[in-house]
């Protein structure tokens, strides 16, 4: 691994309980992690702790093979050669946009710096706009002259601080886009912290969800969606909720198979390595919003609790006649009143359960 944390932990006083507790993970070379997770759950401190900005308690951090934290031994930030994306950019809003990218190369030969600053300046595509300064740009174009100064000294890790927290929410998934675009050519490695989803799924190849200080699973975007490591995760990411179901046999023409029983009826057609995993008896199952299929003809009924328009889609919170919540995406153009009935049906390609936290009935 390029990037490899070995049981990471950080306190910030010793009276204080760790921040981030026994974190491991790691990033090939040109590989791009993001870590994401609710408020105070510990990211932007990991994050600080692999900059060198926060001292470890405990564990160990290696970059290409040498150890920058650990065993006694801490390398300080700035011989860590690891650029940094904050919130606000720092821009220096006194220097035009050249010589803030220029700003971490100043012992680079003039001539060389320049091609540096130019070839950087290109590769975010504001070639054209090296002479103009920060409160002359955008906010997507500001993050961009940050994202070329961090990567202009050519740094072996690039570590992003939620670098669109201060842009409208309708640029960040293009923008984010865009971010994964730049730090695939430039060949970076970096690792990406957010709260948002979109921008997790639109960037990372390995994503990371934190809780209370712990790292509950390190995964690609569908792993983490479809086989959520823990109830935590498969709560955070998405849109669903747990139901209660049992997990029974049945045995048709002599073959025995597993079936989930819901409160949308029973779920048939499970594969056979989604049933190899399933234990028999009470549990609770994921329902994601996309598991679910408004169908006139069905006979499980549903009543509309809310709405929420988007676009191409309504995210409908729908009440079965026993109470349960589910979601369902549903197109547009069924634009069905609050308090109305529909038919639902479940279509589960990925069976996700965890042990029942009902009370026994």
């Amino acid at each position: 691994m390029y990037l490899e944390l070995q049981n990471l932990s950080v306190r910030y006083r010793p009276s204080q309980p760790l921040a981030v507790e026994r974190v491991s993970f790691g990033l090939r070379a040109g590989e791009i992690g993001v870590l994401i997770g609710p408020s105070g759950c510990g990211k932007t401190t990991l994050l600080r702790a692999i900059a060198g900005l926060e001292a470890s308690h405990d564990g160990r951090i290696s970059l290409d093979g040498a150890t920058v934290s650990g065993d006694g031994h801490t390398l300080p930030p700035e011989q860590r050669r690891m650029g940094m994306v904050f919130q606000d950019y720092a821009l220096f809003p006194h220097m035009d946009v050249s010589k803030n990218v220029a700003f971490g190369i100043h012992s680079l030969p003039a001539a060389q710096r320049k091609a540096r600053v130019q070839e950087v300046l290109n590769l975010v595509g504001l070639e054209e706009h090296a002479s103009r300064y920060p409160h002359e740009l955008s906010g997507g174009q500001q993050q961009r002259v940050a994202l070329a100064r961090a990567l202009a000294p050519q740094p072996r890790l690039l570590l992003l601080d939620e670098p669109f927290s201060n842009l409208d929410v309708d640029l960040r998934e293009r923008l984010a886009q865009e971010l994964r675009s730049i730090l695939k050519a430039a060949g970076a490695t970096a690792l990406f912290v957010t709260h948002d989803q979109m921008e997790a799924f639109a960037i990372g190849d390995l994503i990371g969800v934190m809780h209370q200080g712990r790292l509950h699973q390190w995964a690609d975007a569908y792993t983490l969606y479809h086989r959520p490591a823990t109830r935590f995760v498969a709560d955070f990411i998405g849109h669903g909720v747990f139901t209660s179901a049992r997990v029974e046999l049945h045995e048709e023409h002599g073959i025995t198979h597993k079936h989930v029983v819901t409160p949308l009826g029973e779920l048939h057609g499970i594969h056979q390595h989604e049933q190899d995993r399933l234990s028999l008896g009470p549990c609770d199952i994921l329902l994601r919003a996309d598991d679910i299929v408004h169908d006139d003809t069905a006979e499980v009924q549903a009543r509309i609790v809310s709405k929420a328009f988007r676009g191409n889609e309504f995210l409908y919170t729908l009440e079965l006649r026993t109470g349960e919540l589910v979601m369902a995406h549903v197109p547009s153009h069924h634009d069905h009143r609050i308090g109305e009935w529909i038919g639902i049906r479940p279509e589960v390609d990925h069976v996700v359960t965890f042990a029942s936290e009902s009370p026994p009935g």
